[in-house]
């Protein structure tokens, strides 16, 4: 989507659709009422009829501006006044994006960044409006005989009222514009089917990032016979039963000032399928198990999104994946296997296998001597029994890394909750025949997950985020939901400007 600023008096600005916000008690942001003026309080007098409902993300299209510049208005209701804060804006600005792809028009203007919102500026806005029609922009169709028509929108303005914010308007589009394109490609990987999406697709996914950056991107793809060598036995064991082989991603963005800057680092599960293996899944929602590569999907997409950004940092990005697959050659519960850090494990649940793959990864990634590092996963259901599908689980072992990523999904509005990740539930991995048991048990089954990636984790300040309850949707509007790109860029970027502030550039 191309997008421009511009500071022009809505009422005068040529455009086939200007998207306006309403509310509900028809009191009118002064650039609207430059627009009712001069549409001889067209605007007002709807909303105070009742001829236009103004209830939150409530959408209408007038087909006709009169004494306007615009070709059609398209009103999108805020609600009432006082209750429009960030998450009724952006609900509202879904509404009306969603509304806009789908008219005949090629080009279109939003005169959404001038609505206030407690503590966010003008660069938060223009970025959570381009975000939001790249996001509505989504088509997932390519295995569909007769596709949808395309849509035609292909340009978009902001309108902002001071022209002192220009700037700022234009970082956050060109931030927000890359964040939701990395989004949707997250989410295509993710709704691919798992006998187009495996491995050995990710991986050359990897290397077409590789190529398309010009340089920027450093790709290693290690395949099985060097995971072998490595000592990688925890990641090959997930995949013995696959005839699909397993691979460990690695990425390399080196982008700051200071060559040897530490790097930060994100690690992504990429199951491409998950069975179960031998402790097989019930085939009811099984199809849903192409999404366990999740975490794997938001690493490419936040690497995506940063390769436009192009932050000033130092960052390794890796993916370990597998399918996990029942056969003669599977991983059996009560095997014992040797993970690249040395420690064994007694593998009671082959449905247990993200934090196999994770484990390998995490000791792979101690050669970087990281500043922090980040790892992304479906594991768990019991993460959606506690918080459902709104919240990612955030356990770590640095309370402010901790905050950090607390702060970025607030600031993304991806947001995320801390849960404990106390000593007292280490002892549930206990095992009786090796270093520690690969689940524990019912109780708090999340936060034992995350205890058995604290034990590879020791070395570096770390995080783990469990999106079981956030990657995808169920139901009629099943597909992935690109999340959590928007978190971690938003980390990235706040670690980009701790340096500046570190060196006096800000």
């Amino acid at each position: 989507m191309e997008f421009s600023v511009q500071t022009a008096n809505p009422a005068r600005i040529e455009t086939a659709c200007l998207v306006v916000p309403v509310y509900k008690d028809s009191d009118l942001l002064p650039a609207v009422a430059k627009l009712d003026d001069a549409s001889e309080q067209l605007i007002g007098q709807l909303v105070r009829r009742g001829d236009v409902d103004a209830s939150l993300a409530n959408v209408q299209l007038l087909p006709y501006a009169p004494g306007l510049g615009a070709q059609r208005l398209l009103l999108v209701g805020l609600g009432e006044r006082e209750k429009c804060q960030e998450a009724a804006y952006l609900k509202a600005l879904d509404a009306a994006m969603a509304a806009l792809v789908k008219l005949p028009i090629d080009d279109a203007s939003v005169m959404l960044t001038d609505v206030p919102l407690v503590d966010r500026d003008t660069g938060w806005k223009a970025r959570k409006v381009l975000e939001s029609i790249e996001r509505a922009s989504y088509r997932f169709e390519q295995f569909k005989r007769t596709p949808a028509p395309a849509q035609s929108l292909a340009q978009l303005t902001l309108m902002i009222s001071s022209a002192a914010d220009a700037d700022i308007a234009q970082q956050g589009a060109r931030q927000g514009s890359a964040i939701g394109q990395g989004i949707n490609y997250t989410r295509t990987l993710g709704n691919l089917p798992g006998n187009v999406c495996t491995p050995r697709y990710l991986a050359e996914q990897a290397e077409q990032l590789g190529r398309e950056s010009q340089g920027a991107l450093e790709v290693d793809i290690l395949d099985e016979e060097a995971l072998a060598e490595l000592g990688a036995g925890a990641l090959l064991s997930v995949g013995r039963g696959s005839r699909e082989p397993s691979r460990l991603i690695v990425m390399r963005y080196n982008g700051a000032e200071n060559a040897d800057e530490a790097p930060h680092v994100l690690i992504g599960k990429g199951i491409t399928f998950d069975t179960g293996g031998i402790s097989l899944k019930a085939g009811e929602g099984m199809d849903e198990m192409k999404f366990d590569m999740g975490g794997a999907a938001s690493v490419f997409g936040t690497v995506k999104a940063l390769l436009t950004i192009k932050p000033k940092l130092n960052l390794v990005f890796i993916v370990a994946a597998a399918e996990n697959m029942p056969d003669g050659a599977a991983t059996k519960p009560g095997d014992i296997i040797t993970t690249l850090k040395g420690l064994t494990v007694e593998v009671l649940n082959t449905d247990a296998e993200g934090r196999l793959v994770l484990c390998d990864a995490l000791t792979y990634a101690e050669r970087f001597k990281p500043a922090s590092v980040v790892d992304i996963a479906t594991l768990t259901g019991a993460a959606i029994i506690a918080l459902g599908h709104h919240a990612t689980g955030l356990l770590s072992n640095d309370d402010d890394l901790a905050l950090d990523l607390l702060d970025a999904g607030d600031a993304a509005w991806d947001r995320a909750w801390h849960l404990p990740l106390w000593d007292e539930y280490q002892e549930q991995l206990d095992s009786n025949f090796a270093d520690l048991a690969n689940i524990g048990g019912r109780p708090a089954g999340t936060i034992t997950a995350a205890c058995f990636l604290s034990r590879f984790a020791d070395r570096f300040p770390w995080a783990h985020l469990d999106i079981a309850g956030t990657a995808w949707h169920s139901g009629k509007q099943k597909g992935a939901t690109g999340r959590p790109v928007g978190l971690l860029t938003q980390y990235l970027l706040d670690r980009e400007n701790d340096v500046q502030v570190e060196n006096g550039d800000d």
